[in-house]
């Protein structure tokens, strides 16, 4: 289930404990955990003890440019709490890598796995309302608006006020 996973530009392979220097720097850059917490920065051994044991779990995946090999990011479809046939979508890429499509492409990938060689039914993905970009992403990728929420977060960062809102995409809905 968790091999490695090649796009036309991304290479997206399990991760391991040698990834921690590379959580580390994507874990630190405030524009990009802006709408995770704030842009809090967090410690290596946060990150260790924290992170890291969840990138280690089953449907996670370092992204790296085929290219190059540098280290772009991750992304997860990972199955949701309570189980089922549902998994959650998510990624989290460096700023060097924005605009440049690796979102899309390796989201799209992981929901084309996931529908038919993981016997997902369901896919479905969060973010703060504010985050267009997200977003913007998931409705590339297929996903439609389901609702918007407010869920308790153990913190509050500029842009909670608007909510949350899930995106989902069936099986039946998918185009490959």
């Amino acid at each position: 289930m968790d091999d490695i996973l090649e796009t036309r530009r991304l290479r997206l392979r399990p991760f391991t404990v040698e990834d921690l220097d590379e959580v580390v720097a994507l874990d630190n850059d405030p524009a990009v955990m802006r709408y995770i917490n704030g842009g809090r920065p967090a410690s290596r051994e946060e990150i260790r003890a924290r992170s890291l044991p969840r990138l280690l779990g089953p449907g996670f995946r370092a992204a790296e440019c085929r290219a190059t090999g540098e280290w772009l990011g991750w992304f997860c479809l990972a199955p949701r709490a309570g189980g089922g046939d549902t998994a959650e979508l998510g990624y989290r890429l460096h700023r060097r890598a924005w605009g440049r499509g690796y979102a899309t492409e390796g989201a799209r990938a992981l929901i084309a796995e996931g529908f038919t060689a993981r016997g997902v039914r369901r896919v479905t993905a969060q973010t703060m309302t504010v985050n267009t970009a997200s977003r913007r992403v998931l409705e590339k990728c297929g996903l439609t608006f389901v609702r918007t929420f407010s869920g308790e977060w153990p913190e509050v960062i500029e842009g909670s006020e608007e909510g949350d809102v899930e995106y989902a995409l069936t099986r039946e809905e998918w185009t490959p």
